[in-house]
């Protein structure tokens, strides 16, 4: 410490009279954590941390010893110090603490601490910023003390503009938060956890990713190296706990190349459409490194690859000659559509989607088809029935889809590994989806198609379907609002350019049959279906209309029952801090209905789905956010549109739902 007191920085650290005599606390000048004591009329500042296990001193008690001596004693092992000067009784270490001058002001109490030196640039400087270089843009998590090195990393990169940081309530809700950034943006962000259960509470979200090929970054905090293994708090094999749900899964230690780790994982996230996963020991995040770095260029490439033109001749031809031919638009056909939609009209086929396609094609489409599978239309049903030839882009054929596989297919996807995976298909084609399918268009120019016109057929399938509807539309049994009534009002009010993110449940599968699609982006927790999805979801959506520039104009809205908004309900409190203007529709009909229904058609008795709700709308409102409630349908339009418009933060939409009616 510096004799001329001249040369120190002055920090307040208590009001006058705040500490009573006899008494300690700690408090932070600069960023020194120090005890501060008052004793014997007098008071001192130490540093806060015990040379045994870093206790803070702060949170101990003076108290008198065996020897008549008052003592500070550290409340985690008892290890004992001179309230003024530091100094221990002997026995633990022969220096003592760190003291800083103090100084009593009219105004305070004042500590006087050194400048603090210019930052070293430590390992985790060194891999946040090789993150920027590979286009993270926004990190989600909780700062905790396994990660605080490098959560310190990312404060600077966030101060400099290069990322923004979102302080969230779950770590769940982080790595879905992550998931839904990707499945709108294509792109990973980061989401970061300290090791033990904050790690652990990632893994469901984590999972949603991976199965749906979502690329996300996945960042956390271990103990320390030297105590791997033999069973320390938060310890946990974090390196086996990962390596299912992970493409890439690496510990940074001192001896690493930590540029090159980070660049790994951020490329195995945007090339593998997976999860990457980096393990940082506590006392490796702050150690000094003077690594460049890393950067992708040269490290990536375009991955629009084509099949060659004869492995499609037998494709093509069996696509000329199918007189009905229709097109099943997978979720990895979503860069595609454009030329699905040119193929489409050459054929005038039409254009059926799965569940997690749903709207990348606007039902308003004359060759629109809707969607295929349990959350489907029975007009996509009707086309499957009827058609000669299936042709599937970017689908997975999934069960819940239910592609027939008896049918004549062409299959084309991205991953060799989903041609024919679940049973033999007629013509497997291994490429990108767009640049396929515009081969495909240039083979069958020139040449006579003998596709029918199926349009008026699709015509005349959505007004019966549309019929339907309508006369659901008129049911009422007075307990609440049917969810057709519902996604009839979002239909008309949504913006063309909303994104949607939906939970699962009855109100998912409602959501499927009857919203009708107009150029909205949709997002889902596919294979995994994992309930509470859509919020945290939403919030990771709302972070991508921010970072990029062809999102920004999209409207973010999340769809839920009463039981998924409750699995992440605190998130809300996140979304009012950051402004997020994420619009909640949430079907409340106080009970697990999905679940409800299954018993039921299982002929099982009907057991614990029913939930006790607080006024969602109420809690909204406390949270700082916008929030009404609608019990009926004559309130239903007014009260989505006010909810849709509302700027400025988050706004949460309760509709108390029938749920017979779905």
């Amino acid at each position: 410490m510096s004799e001329d007191l001249s040369d120190l920085d002055w920090h307040k650290v208590a009001e006058p009279g705040e500490l009573a005599e006899g008494r300690v606390k700690s408090a932070t000048a600069g960023t020194v954590s120090i005890a501060l004591v008052h004793f014997d009329g007098q008071y001192a500042a130490m540093d806060n941390h015990c040379p045994h296990q870093g206790g803070p001193l702060g949170e101990g008690s003076i108290e008198k010893g065996v020897d008549g001596k008052c003592w500070l004693r550290c409340p985690w092992h008892g290890w004992d110090f001179d309230p003024l000067t530091g100094s221990p009784p002997g026995g633990h270490e022969d220096s003592g603490q760190e003291t800083y001058p103090v100084e009593v002001r009219e105004d305070g109490i004042y500590v006087g601490i050194e400048p603090a030196p210019l930052h070293t640039r430590t390992v985790t400087d060194v891999m946040a910023e090789t993150f920027v270089n590979w286009g993270i843009k926004s990190v989600f998590g909780m700062v905790g003390h396994s990660n605080l090195g490098l959560a310190d990393a990312l404060r600077i990169r966030e101060e400099a503009g290069d990322i923004t940081y979102f302080g969230i309530r779950h770590e769940g809700a982080a790595s879905f938060a992550c998931s839904g950034y990707a499945k709108l943006s294509g792109y990973p962000a980061a989401c970061l956890a300290i090791a033990g259960p904050g790690a652990t509470n990632l893994l469901t979200g984590l999972w949603d990713a991976k199965v749906d090929r979502a690329p996300v970054l996945a960042l956390t905090g271990q103990v320390q190296v030297q105590v791997f293994g033999p069973g320390a708090f938060q310890d946990i094999d974090l390196k086996s706990a990962f390596d299912p749900v992970t493409r890439f899964s690496q510990p940074v230690l001192a001896s690493s190349n930590h540029a090159e780790l980070a660049s790994l994982a951020c490329k195995n996230a945007i090339v593998e459409r997976d999860v990457a996963h980096l393990i940082f020991p506590d006392n490796v995040q702050t150690q000094p490194s003077d690594q460049p770095a890393g950067a992708p260029q040269g490290r990536l490439t375009v991955g629009d690859i084509a099949p060659p033109e004869d492995a499609l001749t037998a494709a093509v031809d069996a696509i000329a000659e199918a007189s009905r031919p229709m097109i099943i638009v997978g979720y990895g056909a979503r860069d595609g559509m454009d030329q699905i939609i040119a193929l489409a009209r050459t054929l005038n086929a039409p254009v059926v989607t799965t569940f997690k396609a749903k709207g990348q094609i606007a039902d308003s489409d004359p060759l629109a088809a809707g969607v295929i599978g349990r959350s489907g239309t029975p007009i996509a049903s009707w086309f499957m029935n009827e058609c000669d030839l299936i042709i599937a882009l970017g689908a997975s054929f999934s069960n819940h889809t239910g592609i027939e596989p008896k049918k004549p297919i062409v299959q084309v996807d991205f991953e060799r590994m989903q041609l024919g995976k679940f049973h033999p298909v007629t013509y497997p084609v291994w490429g990108e989806v767009r640049r396929t399918t515009g081969i495909i268009r240039h083979l069958l120019s020139g040449r006579e198609v003998k596709a029918i016109d199926q349009r008026s057929e699709l015509a005349e399938r959505w007004s019966i379907w549309r019929e339907e509807k309508q006369r659901r539309l008129g049911e009422d049994r007075g307990e609440g609002i049917s969810a057709s009534a519902v996604f009839d009002a979002l239909t008309r009010l949504a913006p063309d350019e909303a994104a949607i993110a939906v939970d699962v449940g009855n109100n998912t599968y409602s959501f499927g049959r009857y919203f009708e699609p107009t150029g909205q982006r949709v997002m889902m927790s596919g294979y995994l279906g994992s309930i509470g999805f859509s919020f945290p979801a939403a919030m990771g959506a709302w972070a991508a209309t921010r970072d990029f520039a062809e999102h920004k104009h999209r409207k973010v809205i999340s769809v839920s029952g009463d039981g998924g908004f409750g699995q992440y309900a605190m998130e809300f409190t996140t979304a009012v801090k950051y402004g997020m203007n994420i619009t909640h529709i949430l079907l409340n009909n106080s009970q697990l209905g999905k679940i409800t229904k299954e018993q039921r058609a299982g002929e099982w008795p009907v057991w614990q789905t029913s939930l006790v709700n607080p006024t969602f709308a109420g809690f909204a409102r406390a949270c700082g956010g916008y929030g009404r409630v609608v019990k009926t349908r004559d309130e239903l339009d007014a009260a989505m549109a006010e909810a849709l418009a509302h700027e400025g933060g988050p706004a949460l939409l309760e509709i108390i739902t029938d749920a017979e009616l779905v």
